[in-house]
C-alpha cells in the first residue's frame, strides 16, 4: 500500500472530482451523438467501447475505447500533479468506481475495461503496456474480449510485481475482483460456448 502523504481534505476532493469525471458514459454521448441509438438498447445493452462495436461504427468505438481509458488516466495524471501516490491511487479507484456506477446513469455503468487499463497506464506505463499487450494476445487468439479483459486483469498484479511496483498490489487486486464480478454473465457464456465474439453483433 502507498504511504499516506495527502491531507484528508485533498484526499476526499481527488475521490469525488475522479469519480465525476470516471462517470461520464462517452460510449452514450458518442452513440447519441453520431444517431446510433441507445447504446443500453444495443446488442448486451453495455455502455462500453466493445458494445458500440456492435453497432458497425469502427471510429466510435475506438473513440469509446480511447475516452474511457483516457478518463481513468487523467483522473490518475492530475491527482499526481496536486498530491502524492496516494492520492493517484485513490483516483484510480474512484475514475473506476464512477465507470461502473455513475451518478448519471443510476450507477448502471461498464465493466470498467478501458478505464482499467488507462489508469495502470498512467499508474506505471510498463505494467499497463504489458496488460494491454496482453489483452490483445489473447483476443487476437481468442476473439473473445470478455475473456481478454479477464486474462489481463488477473495477470496485472504479476506485471506489478515483475516491475517492482508491490504497492499498487492491492488497488489492481481490488479492481480485478469488480471486473470479474461485473463479467459474471460473461463468465458464464464462456463456460457455455456462447460468449460471442469480437465484431459480431449481439441479439
Amino acid at each position: 500500500m502507498p504511504t499516506i502523504e495527502t491531507s484528508q481534505p485533498l484526499l476526499i476532493a481527488v475521490a469525488v472530482l475522479a469519480y465525476l469525471l470516471g462517470s461520464v458514459p462517452f460510449g452514450i454521448v458518442i452513440t447519441r451523438a453520431l444517431g446510433l441509438g441507445d447504446l443500453r438498447k444495443i446488442g448486451s445493452g453495455n455502455i462500453g467501447a466493445t458494445n458500440v462495436l456492435r453497432t458497425g461504427n469502427k471510429g466510435a468505438a475506438l473513440a469509446t475505447l480511447l475516452l474511457d481509458a483516457g478518463k481513468g488516466g487523467i483522473a490518475v495524471a492530475l491527482a499526481r500533479m496536486v498530491a502524492h501516490e496516494d492520492a493517484a491511487q485513490l483516483a484510480a479507484l474512484a475514475s473506476f468506481l464512477g465507470h461502473l456506477f455513475p451518478i448519471w446513469l443510476g450507477f448502471k455503468g461498464g465493466k470498467g475495461v478501458a478505464t482499467f487499463l488507462g489508469t495502470v497506464l498512467v499508474l506505471d506505463w510498463r505494467v499497463g503496456l504489458v496488460c494491454c499487450a496482453t489483452w490483445a494476445l489473447t483476443a487476437a487468439i481468442t476473439r473473445i474480449s470478455s475473456l481478454s479483459a479477464l486474462v489481463a486483469a488477473a495477470l496485472s498484479s504479476l506485471w506489478l510485481v515483475v516491475f517492482n511496483q508491490g504497492h499498487m498490489i492491492l488497488l489492481t487486486v481490488l479492481l480485478t475482483v469488480l471486473i470479474y464480478w461485473k463479467h459474471w454473465p460473461n463468465l458464464e457464456r464462456i463456460k457455455a460456448g456462447t460468449e460471442p465474439k469480437i465484431g459480431r453483433k449481439q441479439a
